[in-house]
């Protein structure tokens, strides 16, 4: 997943106003308890009082869950039989809650919610066919450049492809020197690894997501294009921890390029100097324009909830665009809905622009729920890589090694004829 990032202190907030508002006498209409995450439990009632107004008897309470906590929330509250009617959950984590059954599928009233979507985001909500969740705001990684380095380095754009692309990095370190670099990539973050990897023809598990299949000509091809970037110079061998912020180390040049999403916007704004010359742009691939992997977050309705049509009811209110151009100038959230693009609210902001082109060519990770556990153990071994211990065939084989293992259960699953 990549959901916006957790603002604690406004969630704790939120939980202490909905903790009050669940003591309130609400009369005899349906009540819907909404469980949602960081900015978004934040903002979100700023919209429901026009809900309520539109469904006389129905009240919305907004229950705030920190993202670090929600989704262990989500799956003790599942098993304790207490979940809400509906919640805000990471689009990665669909697939995993479509898995025990706890998610409902998407209404024949509400087949409307199908068109007006980006496609690979709507298909990260799709399970063995069946709708079972909707995008509310989207997101993906693309690249954030310092475009005024970039164009002493001779360049007036971030080149399409990989080779072309580490050329304008060579020219940027050749002019920052020997102790500045031309991009970021923490050793202990997965997404940029993934981000390359989804450049490639051939998908990332095989055997209908059973076994890993990083050993394929597209997957090495990545690691070596990864690899080749610290040990040209061009990346710090660094984990996130080791660096202050990101925003001072992009803001005095230590690197030109950063992988990051929507979120970042908002903080390189309110951070950076005003003279500091940044934008977005798509990322380049092996021969063009490259893909990423969709992110964002959706909204589910619990086969448990004894309010189904109410709940779908406030799906479809918050999917309708013009609530999604309102919710995007309240939170900076991208509208997963294409339509909701062209309001001129959104279309305005440059930095936006890049994001609409990338989510076109995003392509869905797979849906295999222990898909977030192996992302993780990819990148544990692309760090061994980096670091001198494996080659990037080497490093493939280690991988679909430890993926294999994870997903041995599903195998045996399958060949018993019960997955």
């Amino acid at each position: 997943m990549n959901p916006t990032r957790p603002d604690r202190r406004a969630a704790l907030a939120m939980m202490a106003g909905a903790s009050v508002a669940a003591c309130a006498p609400r009369g005899s209409g349906t009540r819907l308890t909404f469980w949602a995450m960081g900015n978004e439990a934040t903002n979100v009632p700023q919209l429901l009082p026009r809900f309520e107004a539109q469904n006389p008897g129905v009240t919305v309470d907004v229950q705030a869950l920190p993202w670090t906590a929600a989704h262990q929330k989500l799956l003790t509250a599942y098993a304790g039989s207490s979940l809400p009617d509906l919640s805000q959950v990471g689009n990665t984590w669909v697939s995993e809650m479509a898995a025990i059954g706890a998610i409902s599928e998407l209404p024949a009233a509400a087949s409307d919610l199908l068109t007006d979507q980006f496609p690979a985001v709507l298909d990260t909500n799709r399970v063995n066919g069946r709708l079972v969740g909707v995008p509310w705001y989207v997101d993906t990684r693309l690249l954030f450049v310092r475009t005024d380095l970039l164009a002493e380095a001779g360049y007036e754009a971030v080149p399409t492809t990989w080779a072309d692309w580490k050329a304008s990095m060579h020219a940027i370190k050749r002019r920052v020197g020997p102790d500045r670099y031309a991009i970021l990539l923490p050793l202990n973050e997965f997404e940029q690894l993934l981000t390359l990897g989804l450049q490639g023809d051939e998908p990332l598990l095989r055997d209908e997501d059973t076994r890993g299949n990083f050993s394929s000509a597209s997957f090495v091809a990545a690691l070596a294009f990864y690899k080749s970037l610290f040990d040209e110079g061009l990346a710090p061998v660094a984990s996130s921890t080791q660096i202050s912020n990101v925003w001072t180390e992009f803001d005095r040049g230590w690197f030109s390029f950063h992988f990051s999403g929507p979120w970042t916007i908002g903080e390189f704004r309110d951070r950076l100097s005003p003279t500091t010359r940044w934008n977005t742009a798509g990322v380049p691939g092996p021969r063009g324009p490259g893909a990423s992997a969709p992110g964002g977050s959706s909204l589910v309705v619990y086969r448990s909830s004894p309010h189904q049509e109410a709940a779908w009811k406030l799906v479809r209110f918050l999917m309708d665009p013009s609530n999604q151009v309102e919710f995007n100038r309240i939170t900076g959230d991208l509208p997963s809905r294409p339509s909701a693009w062209a309001d001129p609210a959104v279309v305005a902001d440059p930095a936006i622009a890049a994001f609409k082109g990338q989510l076109e060519r995003a392509r869905p990770v797979p849906k295999a729920p222990e898909w977030e556990r192996i992302v993780t153990e990819m990148q544990i071994v692309a760090e061994r890589m980096v670091r001198g211990e494996f080659t990037p065939e080497t490093a493939a084989t280690e991988i679909d090694r430890r993926a294999d293992r994870l997903l041995a259960k599903r195998r045996w699953m399958r060949e018993q004829g019960r997955a």
